[in-house]
């Protein structure tokens, strides 16, 4: 019998300040050959569209479009809406959106198992999020209905609290079931020594060579 399949559309973040990286974009550091973004898109690959939200990535795939949160670096909340903006400009309409942040080179794990439960145990909640073994929510590797997403940026924005807004602002009036997923899927990187725990590379060898000189 044919596997069920989710329909989704899909916001990559990509735009965050880096600050302790240096100011490093994270969507071009490496991790076996690939780049974090590559590797986020391949994670939400069975995406029917997907916007991501960052600086200009070049070149993009088939059903990939990209926008700019506003103002830049106005945080997670704002980023979803802008890319929850230009999916529907483009005319996505799926059930649900998958928000992934593109610091976690193996979210695709993550994701597969977000998936396996949605598809098998039902959709009757808001949407489901990534829980690590030791309990540790993670905000942005979920499948959250859209509708609900949705509304709850018009209600943050409603009240002042988008730009700069957090994820868990954005989302508490979501009713969210949390996914235990597989141990390392939402290790994520956000300074060098995370980078180097993870196997993840600058890629860049101009990169390497000014980090090297600044540690």
């Amino acid at each position: 019998m044919e596997r069920n399949r989710l329909d989704f559309d899909a916001v990559i973040l990509a735009g965050g300040r880096s600050s302790r990286l240096g100011g490093v974009p994270k969507q071009g550091l490496v991790f076996e050959g690939a780049t974090l973004l590559e590797l986020a898109l391949g994670a939400g690959s069975g995406a029917s569209l997907t916007a991501v939200v960052g600086p200009d990535p070049g070149p993009l795939p088939a059903g990939v479009v990209s926008c700019r949160e506003e103002p830049e670096f106005a945080g997670p909340a704002a980023a979803v809406a802008a890319g929850l903006e230009v999916l529907s400009a483009a005319g996505g309409g799926s059930s649900f959106t998958l928000v992934l942040a593109c610091d976690m080179p193996r979210a695709a794990s993550a994701v597969e198992a977000l998936t396996q439960f949605l598809t098998s145990e039902g959709q009757a909640r808001d949407g489901v999020m990534a829980c690590s073994e030791d309990g540790k929510p993670q905000m942005l590797v979920g499948f959250y209905r859209t509708s609900g997403l949705k509304k709850a940026v018009q209600e943050l924005r409603a009240r002042g609290g988008l730009i700069n807004g957090s994820m868990r602002s954005l989302l508490a009036s979501l009713d969210v079931q949390l996914v235990t997923v597989p141990a390392g899927s939402t290790a994520d990187v956000d300074t060098w020594d995370d980078a180097a725990a993870l196997g993840v590379d600058a890629g860049n060898p101009d990169v390497r060579q000014d980090r090297r000189g600044s540690s």
